[in-house]
């Protein structure tokens, strides 16, 4: 068996600092991925209400419109089962701000990108050996304390927006570019391929 030299411990520890840092970079990416999403859901699901609400609302006043035109009791009935089924669906939505909650998930998702890409660049510094064992220790814990604020106001996320996180990123793999994809938005002098 070789002796460790002075450098194999340091180097050891090292890599499993990058290690948890890796792992932190990959759960900030599923989580901004995952607010995307559940901003998506909810707009499409608020779109839905709106267009459901506005066909319901012509649909009474053409009722109520064909009451005067004399189909008698029938245009009414079926006004006054549109109209109910219409306070309902408002009712049941008045503690909703499907909006908002679009919103909410959306700047989580922008506060999460720039984590993402500050763990990014820590990486990168590692790999290049530009910061010390100590510089990575601080720069990691500074991180977990902007993740925590982060998250303690972020909104709920749902398993749906998980798993189309999921498919985003494994099967379209949204995060990913060929040195040829990425050539294309650089200078002549930058390009690799």
């Amino acid at each position: 068996m070789e002796p460790i030299t002075p450098a194999e411990p340091v180097l050891e520890s090292l890599r499993t600092i990058e290690g948890q840092i890796r792992e932190c970079f990959g759960r900030v990416v599923y989580s901004h991925k995952t607010h995307e999403k559940c901003a998506d859901i909810l707009q499409s699901m608020l779109s839905s209400v709106k267009t459901c609400q506005i066909v319901l609302s012509a649909m009474i006043v053409g009722g109520f419109v064909s009451t005067i035109l004399g189909t008698g009791p029938i245009g009414s009935i079926i006004g006054i089962i549109i109209s109910t089924t219409l306070l309902v669906m408002n009712a049941l939505l008045k503690n909703y701000d499907l909006g908002g909650m679009i919103q909410k998930h959306k700047q989580t998702a922008s506060d999460l990108w720039l984590i993402r890409e500050k763990y990014l660049s820590l990486l990168t510094d590692i790999k290049a050996g530009l910061k010390s064992t100590e510089e990575i220790c601080s720069n990691r814990d500074a991180l977990n304390n902007e993740l925590y604020s982060i998250y303690s106001g972020a909104p709920n996320t749902n398993s749906r927006a998980y798993r189309k996180a999921q498919e985003a990123l494994k099967i379209n793999q949204e995060l990913t570019f060929s040195d040829s994809e990425i050539d294309v938005f650089l200078p002549k002098e930058l390009r690799r391929t």
